[in-house]
């Protein structure tokens, strides 16, 4: 069965953006973005919240296209094409980009699209994955943690009932002083789409 991947970006104080929603603090160098063109280039599809994908569809169609871009930069911009997509929205009427717009989460679904052959789902977007974590659809989190303190910001994780066990499975350090921290969460993996309360 296909996992369920969060993948974030954090602040060592735990903010996934500033308080202007700025994301000028990612320390992102060829070595990280090769990373995450690889980790992402094998995924079976991107599952984001509206914000998180009108910010991706905003500048990575064309990416590949600007003089500007990196050799990393023009591979995703690929990647991120010919991904499918999936973006949870109840206002986005329609999205392009080889995506399909849903509604809501239902664990149910969620758990079909799971079992169908291919690679693992990445998603994105701090409010939708707090909605996937409530529901124990959580399989792995890839948490990024950039060598700064932003004070304030957006906090990644919101206060919650649930509390999850989690088992560390990876960790790696990057050049630019970012490092990895991956996590599996048992009770997901287990297939029973409930975690440890």
């Amino acid at each position: 069965m296909r996992k369920i991947v969060f993948m974030m970006s954090v602040s060592l104080d735990g903010f996934f953006e500033g308080p202007d929603h700025e994301l000028d603090w990612h320390l992102v160098d060829d070595e990280l973005h090769d990373h995450f063109n690889e980790r992402l280039g094998a995924m079976g599809a991107f599952m984001d919240g509206r914000r998180s994908y009108e910010l991706m569809a905003g500048f990575w169609p064309t990416a590949d296209t600007d003089p500007a871009s990196t050799r990393p930069m023009i591979e995703f911009a690929r990647i991120w094409r010919d991904m499918p997509k999936f973006v949870f929205s109840r206002t986005l009427e329609k999205a392009d980009w080889n995506t399909t717009v849903v509604r809501d989460v239902v664990t149910e679904e969620i758990l079909e699209l799971k079992a169908e052959p291919g690679g693992d789902l990445a998603l994105g977007g701090a409010e939708l994955a707090a909605t996937f974590m409530r529901l124990g659809l959580i399989d792995e989190y890839w948490l990024y943690v950039h060598p700064v303190v932003l004070g304030r910001g957006r906090p990644l994780f919101q206060p919650s009932e649930a509390r999850r066990g989690l088992r560390l499975a990876e960790t790696r350090t990057f050049g630019n002083g970012v490092v990895l921290l991956r996590y599996q969460d048992p009770a997901a993996l287990g297939g029973t789409g409930e975690g440890p309360r």
